[in-house]
């Protein structure tokens, strides 16, 4: 049978079929279209900057590092430029293969593969890390001819801190080290302004000045926007922002005054500080021994840390700002003055010292024997371990701490350091928070007796003893010390003076103060370092001193020979002169050393002729010095303005 076909109905359907694929090829288009206008219209900015970023790239420029200059001009720390050997790890396939095959082209000594070791640690797998510092021209050349062989290796320019005078104040300047992962995530606290400061810088201030002044010697990171290949190589360079230099920090330090104190304590260990009292300009900041921050700049050897952190002596301790000892004798002026500004005792009270002093069932010897009846001044010059103990006995604890205070013992000082500590100036309320056990927070009165002679729990940095000894030379004048006098713009020149707060009058009575100064001058006139000062072409008031490095038992007498070198009692000397219009002043330590008058006196008299006379030591009295043997300076001293200043160079340091 024949079908018939329905025309009409296919015919229709036929038409319903081309309507259907035109509404979906007219939606494709509309889909099409849409697109199109979404990424030509509507993200065309963001795409267009997406296309030119992978054609160029931002490369941060890291600003040339401040000079540290000293007080009359002389670089402390400039930089120099060198080629460096780099490896990114996460671009490398096997880390120690590539360094066994550049040995192939240059040498890598196993010193450069522990500090790489060591670096890599402290960094991320995407930081280009140097394996070799200091290229030759010859070196670069051979590297950059088999480059082809070493994908994620590079040679980088760049620029590294110098300290051109080696150990020569290094505690004060500090040094300068690759950054590490915790100094990173700190700065991710920082306002985003500072993060964009530092990208490309793998380089911070570790310690001192170079710590403290860390932004303003860092200066402003430029900028350059370079274009780049499909490999990401650099072709050309489009559009540049310099980078700003840091800017130049000016100390108030005299760095020829500072090498001539670290010389003179020689191999002994100990402290120097040296404050202008009218200001509180810091002049000398000694603390030895002393270690080369040169060491650091490249990342510091194994060994050399070793040596450094293991050694006895101690020598990356800044004992001038985080050393604390008793002040021993040295303490007593301040004594005096706490008796004369309390009303507890008068200048002309006489107590008479028989050699030793009877509290509490126990006697307290005095090495200075029976000296018998002694006022305040005789009591300074003869140093009277009796009259003050005694004078301790009637104030208090409390008392004395309150009067102590002002003067900075056991205070931050708030020098332009960080990492000042505070010591210990002790009361009531410090042993109630000090000790755990009930019976250990109760002060006794026989703890008060030690404290008059600057022994017990008294323990002060050599800062806070020049500071104190600066404010009774300026007649109560208490001068924040600093180390900074100004910053010079590298760009501009214009040198700004740092403000200091003004002097704080801590209200001491003038007659007091000048008792105390009679004192002291009777020591030096008179009394315990009389020969030391002997001849001098000023006048100057200071005080000697001797504390226990470790306690001993009462009535033992104290026999150096018998005990180990690092037992003995230490050295202590403050002092200012001229008396009648300070200039300078001075507090010196030289640990284990024995009699202040002996060993700490004689460093600080070579101090003011240098200062007040333009004296420097004669190489005969120079290596007495050193050896603990010197009195009044011997021979023909040099004037101290013609000796000649090392070269300071800032090129860079032999390999």
């Amino acid at each position: 049978m024949t079908e018939i076909r329905n025309v009409a109905a296919d015919l229709a359907r036929f038409k319903r079929r081309v309507i259907v694929i035109g509404l979906a090829v007219l939606f494709a288009f509309g889909l099409l279209s849409s697109r199109l206008i979404y990424l030509q219209v509507t993200r065309h900015e963001d795409l267009a900057e997406q296309a030119e970023s992978n054609r160029t790239a931002i490369v941060p420029v890291v600003p040339n590092r401040g000079l540290i200059l000293d007080r009359n001009g002389i670089v402390l720390a400039s930089n120099y430029s060198a080629y460096t050997l780099e490896i990114t790890p996460s671009k490398v396939n096997d880390v120690e293969e590539t360094i066994d095959n550049l040995t192939q082209v240059l040498e890598v000594s196993p010193r450069d593969r522990r500090r790489f070791k060591r670096l890599r640690e402290d960094s991320r797998s995407f930081d280009s890390i140097p394996i070799r510092t200091r290229l030759s021209d010859e070196e670069v050349a051979r590297f950059a001819a088999q480059r082809y062989r070493f994908p994620g290796v590079e040679i980088k320019a760049r620029l590294f801190r110098n300290y051109p005078n080696g150990e020569t104040g290094s505690h004060v300047l500090g040094y300068i080290g690759r950054i590490n992962q915790r100094e990173k995530t700190a700065m991710e606290d920082w306002e985003e302004e500072e993060q964009a400061n530092y990208k490309g810088t793998d380089y911070i201030g570790k310690l001192g000045i170079e710590q403290s002044y860390e932004k303003t010697l860092h200066g402003q990171t430029g900028v350059e926007q370079m274009e780049t290949s499909a490999g990401g190589r650099a072709i050309r360079r489009l559009a540049s922002h310099p980078a700003t230099p840091g800017n130049t920090v000016m100390l108030s330090l005299d760095i020829k005054l500072q090498k001539l104190v670290e010389d003179m304590f020689g191999d002994r260990r100990g402290a120097l500080v040296a404050i202008d009292p009218k200001t509180g300009e810091v002049l000398a900041f000694v603390s030895k021994p002393t270690f080369d921050p040169n060491l650091f700049v490249e990342g510091i050897d194994t060994e050399s840390w070793k040596e450094l952190s293991e050694s006895l002596d101690k020598p990356l301790l800044n004992r001038a700002l985080r050393g604390t000892y008793p002040p021993g004798s040295t303490y007593k002026p301040f004594m005096a003055l706490a008796a004369l500004q309390t009303g507890k005792r008068g200048a002309s009270v006489v107590v008479n010292d028989p050699g030793y002093f009877n509290f509490g069932g126990h006697r307290f010897g005095s090495p200075e024997g029976n000296l018998g009846g002694v006022d305040m001044r005789r009591s300074i010059q003869l140093s009277s371990n009796i009259y003050y103990y005694s004078l301790a006995n009637e104030m208090g604890v409390d008392l004395i701490h309150d009067f102590m205070k002002p003067l900075g013992f056991g205070q931050i000082t708030g020098i332009d350091l960080g990492g000042e500590v505070r010591g210990v100036l002790p009361s009531t309320e410090w042993k109630r928070n000090a000790y755990k056990r009930p019976e250990a927070k109760k002060w006794y009165a026989g703890e008060t007796i030690s404290l008059g002679i600057g022994q017990g729990y008294n323990a002060f940095t050599m800062l806070q003893l020049a500071q104190a000894t600066a404010i009774v030379a300026d007649g109560g004048m208490k001068h924040k010390p600093h180390l900074v006098l100004a910053t010079r713009n590298t760009v501009s020149g214009q040198v700004v003076p740092l403000p200091q707060p003004p002097a704080e009058n801590l209200g001491f009575t003038a007659a007091n103060v000048a008792v105390v100064r009679e004192g002291l001058t009777s020591v030096v006139t008179s009394g315990t370092a009389r020969s030391v000062f002997a001849g001098a072409g000023y006048q100057a008031a200071g005080k000697t001193g001797t504390a226990q490095a470790v306690t001993q038992a009462q009535n033992t007498k104290y026999n150096a020979r018998a005990l180990e070198e690092h037992q003995r009692d230490h050295a202590l000397f403050m002092a200012f002169a001229p008396v009648n219009n300070p200039k300078i002043a001075v507090a010196v330590i030289v640990e284990n050393a024995g009699w202040g008058a002996g060993a700490a006196a004689p460093i600080a008299r070579r101090v003011f002729d240098y200062w007040l006379m333009d004296q420097y030591p004669s190489e005969a009295d120079m290596a007495a010095i050193k050896t603990g043997k010197a009195g009044a300076p011997m021979g023909k001293p040099r004037v101290a303005s013609e000796v000649a200043w090392p070269v300071a160079t800032t090129a860079a340091p032999a390999p």
